[in-house]
């Protein structure tokens, strides 16, 4: 599936999970970005930071916007980095993490801001098929599907690999912590020798902000393709 066209300008973003390691990093991106001139961060708890371009929108249950849809009108581009860990969760409970209230927050921008470019954050690995052993994987690609059917003028999924976090970022998730801290000073290398397995929060960021603006060959981009924007 080709998607269709970009916007070409992205001068107003929504953005999902800004307070997680890699909606930290997209954060970033959109404030440090040229032609980005307002982001609207959603969220449970404020992103802690001060910026003219930057308004936080806390909101107890981000899977009913009901109450903000208004909020939503008038947007170029959504950037969903909104995600939990599967660990330990049952599939009924990662679904309804996952799936459903990603298709939940879909639909209510679709209905509000019908022109925008929605750029989710997935994972490498993901099975589209919703047919594989791995539990994440399936309710993964069952999302990444049903996105596709949601309506927006353009969609993409971001498959990342290992992200190494820039710009003094912290994952909130103590085992990816604990994984940068071993990794520690192989981190630079790692990156330079697997392109394709390895990418950063500064280059997720960027890469959203490229294709909503220009497009891509594919709906579905793997590590070597956001390090490629």
């Amino acid at each position: 599936m080709t998607p269709p066209p970009a916007v070409g300008t992205v001068r107003r973003v929504v953005l999902f999970g800004a307070t997680g390691m890699v909606g930290q990093g997209v954060l970033l991106e959109c404030l440090r970005g040229p032609g980005v001139e307002h982001v609207l961060a959603v969220g449970r708890s404020p992103t802690g930071r001060q910026d003219p371009k930057l308004r936080d929108l806390v909101i107890p249950d981000v899977a009913d916007l009901s109450s903000v849809a208004a909020e939503f009108t008038d947007f170029d581009a959504c950037f969903f980095c909104l995600g939990v860990s599967a660990a330990g969760l049952s599939e009924a409970r990662y679904t309804a993490l996952t799936y459903d209230l990603t298709l939940a927050v879909a639909e209510t921008l679709v209905r509000a801001s019908p022109a925008l470019t929605f750029v989710y954050v997935s994972g490498q690995g993901t099975d589209a098929t919703e047919r594989g052993r791995t539990m994440w994987a399936r309710v993964k690609g069952r999302t990444e599907n049903a996105l596709q059917r949601v309506g927006f003028r353009a969609i993409y999924l971001f498959r990342p690999g290992l992200i190494v976090p820039l710009d003094g970022i912290r994952s909130r998730t103590w085992w990816y912590r604990a994984l940068y801290a071993a990794l520690g000073p192989a981190l630079p290398l790692l990156r330079r020798r697997f392109l394709q397995a390895v990418t950063t929060t500064a280059q997720v960021g960027r890469a959203m902000l490229a294709v909503a603006r220009g497009g891509a060959p594919t709906p579905v981009l793997e590590t070597r393709d956001i390090n490629a924007r």
